[in-house]
């Protein structure tokens, strides 16, 4: 087999190694830390971007600045970090804290007013140095479970002030914090056939046997093939006390002794999360659920993690020439599990053939498509796949089918359908759907339009049921004098909500809205109430302007 030769800068797969402060700041949670999640963590559609950190299972534990600074960015979000706080450091660092229950406080404070200056719950501001400095140790919020967050815990991480890339926490000495002895975990080993190759006379790609040896490595079975081929691997890492099924940190390969394919999860920019429907195998990943990760690049894609030769971690195998391929997977520690895997040339036919394709359409992922029929089309920007692929497209039943969600999606595609079937009075309700779920549509005449990253099935859908508004414990007519908040739901079955409004006595107020409970809640502020009756207004408009209103009246006294 012949030795690629590597195509890699100088480096040669050595990672610059950037000098990070090891003892400048300090825990976020004064608890011992244990990881729920970590750094380059597979995560749908992105790597994660920094530390999980457990909180004993419960809310309102005290988050602390890790160092000196000011408070330069906040978001309250209902998806995402949900409560987030950001600090800039002097030395360069940004730390970031998300899921939080609640700021506490001068940061308390700055941010209600913001709610009450913009009337809204979401906000993004952006603090100037001077307005909320803070000092390393000081209180700056309790820990939630905010935004997409699935459990209580903390959201913390690092990013380059200036450049904004996410950086690894390890590296600033929190590894002191961790005891990990553990090696990570390798549960399963596959090869691609590549380019009509056939491994061990199948065309598809195969599970391939590992057997533990007395060292601690595996070694793999034979590996038999006549043509270009890739390896992916299933891997996790685990620590001492955290017991999570967590990223590894460094992945490495070898083509007879000589590296050929490497990663680690250092540091990287925001742009490059979606990349991760690249580096794993993405159709096993929607159909089963696995995240097999990849150790090649049947296309190339800008990854900066990865360092590779010219021939991007593929191998090629020829007659009478037999090779040796290693995997070596190691965490931030040191701790590192291998496998071994022969590989020689065999030019047997086939016994299991590749999945037959069924498509019109062959699709190469560096140009523009459009694809039309029937009033209904779809426009691929180039760029919008990592790979050449066979697209399956049609219209039919008023649906527009833009193949299936097992091939990845990197940047937007455009659906555009005409209808004339809907009068004009309804079109303002109707909007383009996958499923019911709702893409945000602009529409000229009968034309409607939308972006999405997804490929599936689209057609039309007219929504004009208004949303709902419940509210959790009736107060019409009712002294409620010693109530400290008030909670109500909110959901709408189809396009979804686009806004909610709460005002108490004609003035706006602030409700907070937990989207995975669709709760909103306000905490009664005595000073916005009347001493006796009081009347409390919802207003929420969905995405095609169906509005539901909510009214209420209950009676407070001021007087304690």
């Amino acid at each position: 087999m012949r030795i690629p030769v590597l195509a890699l800068l100088f480096s040669n797969f050595i990672f610059a190694q950037t000098q990070y402060p090891k003892d400048y700041f300090r825990a976020p949670l004064d608890i011992p830390m244990q990881l729920s999640g970590n750094f380059g963590e597979l995560r749908p559609n992105h790597f994660h971007a920094g530390f999980d950190l457990k909180t004993n299972q419960r809310e309102g534990l005290n988050v602390y600045a890790v160092a000196d600074g000011y408070i330069s960015r906040i978001k309250i979000s209902t998806f995402g970090n949900g409560k987030c706080i950001y600090i800039t450091h002097p030395n360069g660092f940004t730390s970031v804290y998300g899921h939080l229950q609640t700021t506490v406080g001068a940061v308390q404070e700055y941010v209600t007013k913001e709610h009450y200056k913009a009337k809204a719950y979401e906000i993004e501001v952006f603090p100037k140095p001077n307005e909320l400095p803070v000092t390393k140790g000081q209180l700056i919020a309790l820990s939630g479970n905010t935004g997409s967050s699935e459990g209580p815990h903390l959201h913390f991480e690092f990013r380059d002030t200036k450049t904004e890339f996410v950086i690894n926490p390890l590296f600033f000495g929190f590894d002191q914090n961790i005891k990990d002895t553990k090696k990570p975990t390798i549960s399963g080993l596959y090869v691609y056939p590549l380019d009509n190759a056939t491994v061990n006379q199948s065309k598809q790609p195969l599970l391939i046997n590992m057997t533990l040896q007395k060292d601690g490595t595996f070694l793999a079975g034979k590996v038999k093939t006549n043509g270009k081929i890739g390896f992916g691997i299933n891997a996790v890492d685990t620590d001492d006390v955290s017991y999570n099924k967590n990223g590894v940190f460094n992945v490495s390969t070898f083509l007879n002794g000589t590296q050929n394919y490497n990663y680690q999860f250092n540091t990287y920019s925001f742009d490059e999360m979606r990349y991760i429907n690249a580096l794993i195998d993405y159709q096993r990943y929607k159909k089963t659920g696995q995240r097999v990760q990849k150790l090649f690049m049947k296309t190339p894609f800008a990854l900066s993690i990865i360092k590779t030769d010219s021939l991007r971690g593929i191998i090629k195998a020829e007659p009478n020439l037999a090779a040796s391929y290693q995997i070596e997977v190691s965490d931030y520690f040191g701790n590192q599990n291998s496998i071994t895997i022969p590989i020689e040339f065999d030019g047997s036919t086939p016994i299991v053939e590749a999945v037959p394709i069924n498509s019109k359409y062959f699709i190469k992922a560096n140009k523009d498509y459009n694809f039309e029929k029937d009033n209904m089309s779809v426009f691929f920007p180039a760029g919008t796949f990592y790979d050449d692929f066979n697209l399956n497209f049609d219209v039919k039943n008023r649906k527009i089918y833009i193949h299936d969600d097992t091939v990845p999606v990197h940047s937007n595609f455009t659906i555009t359908i005409k209808d004339t079937l809907y009068p004009e009075s309804l079109r303002e309700k109707v909007y383009i759907a996958k499923g019911t779920s709702f893409y945000g549509t602009i529409r000229k005449g009968d034309v409607f339009t939308a972006k999405s990253k997804i490929l599936g099935t689209y057609g039309l859908v007219l929504d004009t049921i208004s949303p709902v508004i419940k509210i959790a414990k009736p107060i019409e007519g009712k002294w409620i004098s010693d109530q400290k908040k008030i909670d109500l739901t909110i959901g709408d079955s189809l396009s979804g909500i686009k806004s909610y409004n709460g005002f108490i006595n004609g003035n706006w107020v602030l409700f907070e809205y937990e989207n995975k409970a669709r709760r909103i809640t306000h905490v009664f502020d005595d000073a916005l109430l009347n001493e006796g009756e009081n009347v409390l207004k919802i207003e929420v408009v969905d995405n095609v302007g169906n509005t539901a209103i909510f009214e209420t009246r209950f009676f407070r006294s001021q007087k304690k």
